[in-house]
């Protein structure tokens, strides 16, 4: 039966992570049984771009519990009239079209001439669900970021013609994913990587009723063309931004797509303002696991610290199929390792508390050594005392009792 229900689904970003993969379950079984493809046009020049389409199927595989084929369309140039052919009829037939990073740039490029555009929108007009993230996101619009060009490379501030997606939500919108990255630290990577700075120059070129649709990372925006409603979903928000004013709707906020084109008109300007972004969850975890493994061996539970270097281990290897490029795999590797290292010393010199090892003995000989007072044998109190402090054993008889520690 084909999919009914029609959903353009836009991911900031994450979109291969543990954070994301409840989202693309719920989207699956709105659209119920059929073909679930990746378009991996986007990252189609990468000399890597094998490893991220595995990365990709092992993570719809495993985490979303659905199997996803790839519909190659890496280069125009060089691809022949039948894997042309085929590639768009899959894509027709496909119930969910997913596509994610790699650069917009290069993904317009290669879909300018073709009817890769044609085909989702129709699919958006008929029935299905084609989710968009991160750089595939930015193609959405009217008009593109070319992200890594001005980024990366330095190159003019400027827009590319987008594929225009939008248009079938009634959306006169650009859409800017990764919008409140933080990875610049001292400097401002907000919006794309683009900063309050860049991104005001560029929002003043687009025409006047065009806006720009930014989404958070961690984030989806799910727009239901057939309910006229727009969904957030995730970690972050979805922001409205209209000539410098900005309007948020945080996740699980579900409103009509016509009140979502008509946001960010009302509030106050925000240049200037400082805006403090969510950790990013994989840091929030690999912090939470590190916090506790320091309080599993200050307690000398040396299970429940075993239990966290499991269970970071696990995390690691969930994180792993992410198709994004960050040095946090490597961070939380090298906390992992850190554990082990501790956890080896520990086994050293003993997770637990000396004293609570020895204090039974050691009262047992301080109870033959009170009865030995007690009944005035001097000699034999005094033997016990220079025995447990050969034995790195003080102790020391106060006015309120008798105290001991280890030397």
């Amino acid at each position: 039966m084909a999919a009914t229900a029609r959903l353009l689904v836009i991911m900031g970003s994450g979109e291969t992570s543990p954070t994301m993969s409840k989202a693309h379950r719920d989207l699956l079984a709105r659209v119920g049984p059929g073909l679930a493809v990746m378009l991996d046009t986007p990252f189609g020049f990468q000399e890597n771009a094998d490893d991220i389409s595995a990365k990709a199927l092992a993570y719809f595989r495993d985490s979303v519990q659905r199997d996803l084929m790839v519909t190659p369309f890496r280069a125009a140039e060089g691809t022949d009239a039948l894997e042309y052919e085929t590639t768009l009829a899959r894509l027709r037939e496909a119930v969910y079209v997913f596509s994610g990073p790699g650069s917009p740039s290069y993904a317009l490029a290669q879909w300018s001439a073709s009817q890769v555009p044609a085909v989702l929108a129709e699919k958006l007009r008929t029935g299905g669900c084609v989710t968009f993230a991160s750089a595939a996101a930015c193609t959405l619009g009217p008009f593109a970021l070319p992200v890594y060009e001005i980024y990366k490379a330095g190159e003019g501030l400027r827009w590319l013609e987008g594929i225009n997606l939008m248009a079938e939500a009634g959306l006169p919108a650009v859409v800017v994913p990764h919008f409140n990255n933080a990875e610049g630290g001292t400097h401002d990577t907000r919006y794309c990587y683009m900063g309050e700075r860049r991104l005001s120059l560029l929002e003043a070129m687009l025409p006047s009723d065009v806006f720009i649709l930014g989404v958070d990372e961690h984030t989806a925006c799910i727009l239901d063309l057939g309910a006229g409603t727009a969904t957030v979903a995730g970690l972050g928000s979805v922001t409205v931004r209209r000539q410098g004013r900005m309007s948020a709707v945080v996740s699980g906020t579900t409103l009509p797509i016509t009140e979502l084109a008509g946001a960010g008109s009302r509030d106050a300007p925000i240049a200037g303002a400082t805006v403090t972004p969510p950790p990013d969850p994989l840091t929030a975890d690999i912090d939470r696991f590190e916090r506790a493994f320091d309080a599993a061996l200050r307690a000398g539970d040396a299970p429940h610290a075993v239990k966290v270097v499991l269970e970071l281990d696990d995390l690691l290897h969930d994180w792993s199929r992410d198709t994004t490029e960050s040095d946090l795999l490597d961070r939380g590797r090298a906390g992992l390792r850190a554990m082990i290292v501790r956890l080896g010393e520990a086994a050293d010199v003993g997770v637990r508390d000396p004293r609570l090892v020895v204090a039974p003995l050691v009262d047992l000989l301080l109870d033959a050594r009170r009865q030995a007072r007690a009944d005035g044998r001097w000699a034999d109190a005094d033997n016990v005392r220079e025995r447990l402090l050969a034995a790195g054993i003080e102790v020391r008889d106060t006015a309120e009792g008798t105290e001991w520690q280890l030397r």
